[in-house]
């Protein structure tokens, strides 16, 4: 819906990661731009942050920054207005904030980590921010295991009480989710030009201090899309509707077969999975759950589950992929079977392997 009165608000959108634990695919592209269900994933956020009102995001690049400006241009196109800066070295997420501060003029801003997938309300989040009259508000989300990550508990007003690392007993399931609304005076109170975490330095400072950092607590999609797992479940719940996105190019169901592509009519595409763009699919082939990126091939018979399928590669006839990625260009042979994490690196050629641990 429509967000009303946003006019004050600015977001950031910080994309500067190298994206290490999904390489080889992040080797061609930064994370946020990787083909997510169709689109670049920074697409659906993007779009997410349209919809709810506000206008200009800026954008906090460094790892092949000029991808971004590439395919987005000045936002025109999205109904947005883009700004880019690049950060030469990194800042972490308070510097990286800190490093745009120049570009912002609103009195309120939006700041997202730009890899993550999530269907919060954003307006409501903002609407917390002033009724609290906080000087940081942040996104929570309940998670069922939140041992994985800091939590974040709050008091029964709302106020955030701590920042607590991980650890094997958390005393609550509240986690933060990568979304935060900041003041500007916070913004700018931040030390320049070197690096700082907001986790460990600028929150718990406003807390020492005795300012107000409220919690919006919900339990909204949510999902940190930094493993190639991530990414490929990640895409099938956009694909299936069952995380919010305005940026799908299609309609939401069990497969998304975008423009050119062909999938023989014996073969099997289930799951949430995308064919992308001039990919083929074979003869009594079977894709579930995964992505194939534009021109991928998988031949007759060939298996592929829960994988990503970079562009131009290739799955020969009888191939089996599950779990795993196959880089830009490379050939996964006929009769090779791939499972449990592998990774196959770009143009490489994959012949002659076999991985069965039940075999």
């Amino acid at each position: 819906m429509e967000g009303a009165g946003m006019d004050d608000v600015e977001a950031v959108v910080l994309v500067g990661g190298k994206g290490t634990r999904l390489r080889p695919l992040t080797l061609s592209a930064p994370k946020p731009m990787l083909p997510t269900a169709g689109v670049p994933f920074l697409a659906h956020l993007l779009s997410r942050i349209r919809a709810a009102g506000v206008r200009h995001v800026v954008l906090g690049t460094s790892y092949l920054a000029e991808t971004f400006s590439a395919h987005f241009g000045d936002g025109a196109a999205l109904d947005l207005r883009l700004t880019y800066v690049v950060e030469d070295e990194p800042l972490g997420t308070g510097g990286g904030i800190r490093n745009v501060a120049a570009h912002l003029s609103a009195e309120h801003v939006l700041v997202f980590n730009g890899d993550v997938l999530a269907g919060t309300d954003l307006t409501a989040v903002v609407d917390t921010h002033r009724r609290t009259d906080a000087d940081v508000t942040l996104h929570l989300v309940r998670v069922p295991d939140p041992r994985a990550f800091g939590c974040v508990p709050t008091d029964a007003d709302g106020r955030v009480t701590a920042f607590l690392e991980k650890t094997p007993d958390p005393p609550t399931d509240q986690i933060n989710a990568g979304c935060y609304v900041f003041r500007r005076s916070v913004i700018d109170s931040i030390p320049a030009g070197r690096a700082v975490s907001v986790e460990r330095e600028t929150f718990p400072g406003l807390l020492a201090a005795g300012r107000r950092v409220s919690g919006h607590v919900d339990s909204a999609y949510w999902r940190d899309m930094g493993t190639p797992a991530d990414l490929v479940q990640g895409s099938a719940d956009l694909v299936r509707g069952v995380a919010p996105s305005a940026a799908l190019p299609g309609p939401t169901g069990d497969a998304l077969v975008l423009d050119g592509a062909r999938v023989d009519p014996s073969a099997k595409v289930s799951g949430g999975s995308t064919v992308g763009r001039g990919a083929s699919v074979g003869a009594g082939a079977s894709v579930e759950g995964s992505m194939l990126f534009d021109g991928a091939v998988v031949g007759a018979g060939a298996v592929v589950e829960h994988s990503v399928v970079g562009a131009g590669a290739v799955v020969e006839d009888g191939a089996v992929v599950v779990g795993s990625v196959v880089g830009d260009r490379a050939v996964v042979g006929s009769g090779c079977e791939l499972r449990g994490g592998a990774r196959v690196w770009p143009d490489a050629q994959v012949r002659g392997i076999r991985f069965s641990p039940d075999a």
